[in-house]
């Protein structure tokens, strides 16, 4: 894979905002913890998709449905007339972001799989749909639980990094002041990565 590089650091750190505030001392059941209640908090996430036909990368803002797999899998609604569900038919590939205006986020890599399937649909179904479909008057489109349009778009994450914040809002400024005079790189933020390897860790866990 081609790399990029713009100067030679030496061998001074050329990411020290990254080593200033990666958070490895920390169990994975409280990396979980941490990303669950962030996203519960957030509620809207943006979805991004790759059009097949440009090779543009597209993002919605989705509201979730449902978790599973331990809370590390996230269940969206969808028209499956959209061209979302187009774009990720073409690539399965996705990744849900999160921000709040604290400036903590998360970012979620996974594979998609749409479903259409009534009973699946139900489970996650709620009435304000109807608010974004309409009911077109011909007794099937109707915005129901039971409208074909409806579908779910079932993320199955394989990779997660998020930051949540270290400090109070009073301590974050006094670092980001303190680092803007003297140069020292600010912490303020525990940043956390989910790998592959401890996403399927965590699935096997959660499931017994």
């Amino acid at each position: 894979m081609a790399s990029f590089s713009n100067t030679d650091t030496g061998d001074k750190s050329s990411g020290p905002y990254y080593d200033k505030n990666i958070d490895t001392d920390v169990t994975l059941k409280e990396k979980v913890e941490g990303l669950t209640n962030f996203v519960s908090s957030c509620k809207f996430g943006m979805m991004t998709t790759r059009d097949p036909s440009s090779g543009k990368l597209v993002s919605r803002c989705m509201a979730i449905a449902g978790k599973e797999g331990g809370d590390l899998d996230l269940t969206f609604t969808t028209n499956t007339e959209s061209h979302k569900t187009d774009e990720l038919k073409a690539d399965k590939h996705t990744n849900i972001s999160f921000c709040d205006n604290s400036g903590q986020w998360a970012s979620i890599a996974g594979d998609v799989n749409i479903v259409t399937e009534r009973d699946a649909v139900k489970k996650f179904y709620s009435s304000t749909l109807k608010a974004w479909l309409g009911d077109l008057g011909d007794g099937v489109h109707d915005g129901s639980a039971n409208d074909p349009r409806i579908g779910l778009l079932k993320v199955q994450t394989t990779s997660v990094t998020y930051a949540i914040n270290s400090k109070t809002a009073v301590g974050r400024a006094a670092a980001v002041a303190k680092g803007a005079i003297t140069g020292e790189v600010a912490g303020v933020n525990k940043l956390r990565e989910i790998n592959e390897k401890e996403v399927q860790q965590w699935r096997s866990i959660s499931s017994k």
